[in-house]
């Protein structure tokens, strides 16, 4: 029987619709991203992520979690329809929703779990593991999570900040083998896989039978256009729906532009410098004061930014340092002092890619090297190096960007994990460590008073401002257009989360 048969004897009241049969059948258009960065197929499988949010962008259209963050939810039930912490803390009870399946038809059961987090080696893995000491399966349905000690933050670290806790097929991956996964990924979200085109654009079509409600949209686009001005051209002829990252005079032109919306979603990301080396003797960085005179010769007043000192949540600014001469004269008698209207001269400093002339406008004080002295590459490098987001975050997580590296730390959950992802000897974005922060860590992350563990994260943060481990820029604003077609587009749905989303809720005109 055809799908018009069953629509039509379905209406005379002769046959019952299965559930969601209805709604998936009016499934229909198109819609069309322009993505700011390219995508990498890395992104696609939760076991490798990398501890930014750019990767979720993808993640929630193609796959599903135990618990994720949802509109008006931190933490909503998703796969999982409920879960439970036993009263030491030490446990955690999952039920799986029924009837769950993946886009293959396997359904989701407790082993897929099980192997979900066996698999993950992500950012925080070695974490994850080192304080889960088992998984126990009572039934298809029914999975626990035994920790060694209790840990408050599991549920954040288990279902946001990492990726184990979305979920991937065992059977399937187990009978096609990992690269052939990762080439053509099978997920349990409201989309399914459909191509990919490196450099060029994935797509995506709708997956009638997700469990929370049918996609009305029945193909999604992701196209990537790196360069701003081209994404708002694409947007304005049509070319794309949904423009990523329009800034500054673009975003103005956009905001004039009839027909097209302005969408900005106020996200936890701050843009600031990283002083890779400062736990190099030998680097300048190594002396808390050099790196103090370079966040104040910051200019945090610019027109096209808004400064912000937090890096992390409910971060405490103490007073700013003395005069930036002062500073530079006794922590490096040797170097000149060149002011605050002049780029620093001292190693590269990495940026994510720009097309566009670079906005940031950093006046970081410039100090001359000594007479004759050399660097370590024996030429100045006083350069800006960009580089593509995927290639950035590798080089980043495998500790091979040097001297100043514009960071923005911006993922999902809370301070305790931004801490050990940017702060920890062995965090994925953290090329060094400082003993008194190590161990008020490990403090707070077995305290279960919440106002003693609070004051043990505000004192971590007081020291990373004082030691100005980073140097903050500015709070980022993720400005966005939409264009005419578009009825629902995801934007600010999940707090705090700067894409589109839930793909399941969004809609185009007349549909």
């Amino acid at each position: 029987m055809s799908r018009r048969e069953l629509l039509a004897l379905t209406a005379l009241g002769l046959v019952a619709l299965p559930a969601g049969f209805a709604e998936a059948a009016e499934a229909q258009g198109q819609l069309t991203w322009g993505i700011h960065v390219s995508l990498a197929p890395s992104w696609f499988d939760p076991s490798e992520a990398t501890g930014i949010i750019t990767p979720f962008m993808v993640l929630y259209a193609l796959h599903d979690a135990m618990v994720k963050p949802m509109p008006g939810k931190v933490l909503a039930p998703s796969l999982a329809e409920s879960w439970s912490m036993s009263e030491d803390g030490r446990s955690y009870d999952f039920v799986l929703r029924q009837g769950c399946t993946f886009h293959n038809g396997d359904p989701v059961t407790a082993d897929d779990v099980k192997f979900s987090f066996d698999r993950y080696h992500g950012t925080a893995h070695q974490l994850m593991r080192d304080r889960v000491a088992a998984i126990e399966i009572a039934d298809p349905r029914h999975v626990r999570f035994l920790l060694k000690d209790p840990w408050p933050d599991f549920l954040t670290f288990y279902a946001t900040v990492t990726g184990a806790g979305w979920i991937v097929p065992k059977n399937h991956i187990e009978k096609v083998g990992e690269e052939a996964f990762k080439k053509a990924p099978v997920g349990a979200g409201p989309y399914k896989f459909v191509s990919f085109q490196p450099g060029l654009e994935l797509t995506l079509e709708a997956f009638a039978p997700y469990w929370r409600k049918p996609p009305t949209v029945k193909r999604l686009i992701f196209r990537v256009i790196p360069d701003e001005a081209t994404r708002l051209a694409a947007l304005k002829n049509g070319e794309v729906d949904i423009a990523y990252s329009i800034r500054g005079e673009l975003a103005e032109e956009l905001r004039q532009t009839p027909g097209l919306t302005l969408k900005p979603a106020v996200v936890q990301g701050v843009f600031c410098l990283y002083f890779a080396d400062q736990w190099d003797p030998k680097s300048p960085w190594h002396d808390e004061r050099v790196r103090r005179a370079a966040s104040l010769a910051i200019d945090r007043k610019g027109k096209q930014r808004r400064a912000d000192p937090r890096i992390f949540t409910d971060n405490r600014q103490p007073d700013r340092a003395g005069p930036l001469r002062i500073l530079l004269a006794t922590a490096a008698p040797g170097l000149r002092p060149g002011g605050c209207q002049e780029a620093a001269r001292r190693g590269r400093l990495s940026e994510r890619v720009r097309r566009r002339r670079l906005q940031l406008r950093l006046l970081v004080c410039q100090y001359r090297r000594n007479a004759g002295r050399q660097s370590s590459r024996g030429r100045h490098p006083d350069k800006l190096r960009p580089i593509e987001r995927a290639a950035y975050v590798k080089q980043y997580t495998e500790k091979k960007l040097k001297n100043l590296v514009q960071a923005g730390p911006g993922a999902f959950g809370n301070a305790a994990t931004r801490i050990e992802t940017n702060l920890l000897k062995n965090g994925i974005f953290s090329y060094g460590g400082y003993p008194d922060i190590e161990e008020l860590y490990q403090q707070q992350a077995a305290e279960l008073d919440r106002k003693k563990r609070e004051g043990i994260l505000h004192k971590i943060q007081q020291i990373m401002v004082e030691r100005v481990i980073y140097a903050p820029i500015w709070q980022l604003a993720f400005i966005n257009g939409v264009g005419s077609r578009v009825a629902e587009s995801g934007f600010g749905q999940i707090a705090r989360f700067p894409y589109t989303s839930p793909y399941e809720d969004i809609t185009v005109k007349g549909s």
